[in-house]
């Protein structure tokens, strides 16, 4: 979760927010899967339920549910970005395992050693130094196409 993105970052077409977090995150070896928001459950809404309404509250518009995730249409809202990584198993275990050779001959390797069994702990500050890169990468452009430096 990413509390305190300033809205108006990204673009609606070719600089999606969403899609430079996704790339970002997917670029981080062992990461198979991201989600925004509701992600992959928003397939099983109605547009009705997964629709973010808005409403004033106090010096600014907000949003009263965060299904887009704090990005709609590309566009950081201003609110919470969410986002979940789905994180592959190590593959470099020390059970036996059944693979070919370079010839194509049935072989079995087993990797020897001290492998983590679990990854998703040493990942995530992977993933979240990774959302801040894109997120400064993104307050840079702003700065760049408005002149002003974002407070």
């Amino acid at each position: 979760v990413v509390h305190g993105c300033p809205p108006g970052l990204g673009d609606p077409v070719f600089e999606k927010l969403d899609a430079r977090l996704a790339f970002g995150i997917m670029s981080i070896g062992a990461v198979k899967g991201v989600e925004i928001g509701a992600g992959f459950r928003c397939a099983g809404l109605k547009g009705s339920e997964f629709n973010d309404s808005f409403f004033a509250d106090a010096d600014r518009i907000r949003t009263r549910t965060n299904e887009c995730g704090g990005i709609l249409g590309g566009i950081s809202d201003g609110e919470e970005i969410v986002l979940r990584a789905a994180i592959r198993p190590p593959a470099s275990i020390g059970k036996t395992q059944e693979t070919v050779t370079i010839d194509g001959d049935p072989a079995s390797i087993s990797v020897g050693g001290r492998h983590d069994p679990c990854i998703v702990p040493r990942v995530v500050p992977v993933v979240e130094a990774m959302a801040a890169l894109v997120l400064t990468d993104c307050i840079l452009l702003q700065e760049t196409y408005s002149g002003a430096p974002r407070k």
